[in-house]
């Protein structure tokens, strides 16, 4: 069973991005799309005091009369985040997920953020797992051996 410290490790791209809590919904949307993510980390200071996420816009956004340019996104923001450690397993994620209804879960270790694994990246390593467990079987059923 694979771990979050593994799927951080093999992230290629390892910047944590966040905004501050006084910047607009603009600005955190611009800086979503530079770094190709759905979900951006808010910040005060050195603390991280909540998230943001394209689901937030489309709930938060334009639907409610809000403009991007204007609202500040400490007033959208997603305060109640679940947080997950670099020891929690792929599956434990998955059941975070599924029980919060939460596409991204901050990682904490030592009281730092270090990453953020998105129900895509999880998606993704659960199929690679699921692979290795067919193809054990497989080599298991055709008498090849058990193992890759």
């Amino acid at each position: 069973m694979a771990i979050v410290r593994k799927l951080l490790e093999e992230k290629p791209d390892k910047n944590i991005y966040s905004v501050a809590s006084t910047a607009t919904v603009l600005d955190a949307l611009k800086a979503m799309t530079e770094a190709d993510t759905g979900a951006i980390l808010i910040s005060e200071g050195n603390k991280i005091v909540g998230i943001f996420t394209e689901r937030d816009y489309a709930r938060q956004g334009e639907v409610k009369g809000r403009v991007a340019s204007e609202t500040l996104i400490r007033d959208v923001m997603t305060s109640e985040m679940i947080m997950i450690k670099p020891e929690t397993s792929v599956r434990q994620c998955a059941e975070l997920m599924g029980r919060y209804h939460v596409r991204h879960l901050p990682v904490l270790e030592n009281d730092h953020v270090v990453g953020v694994i998105s129900l895509r990246r999880l998606a993704e390593a659960m199929v690679e797992e699921q692979k290795g467990t067919i193809t054990e079987l497989e080599n298991y059923i055709m008498g090849t051996g058990y193992g890759r």
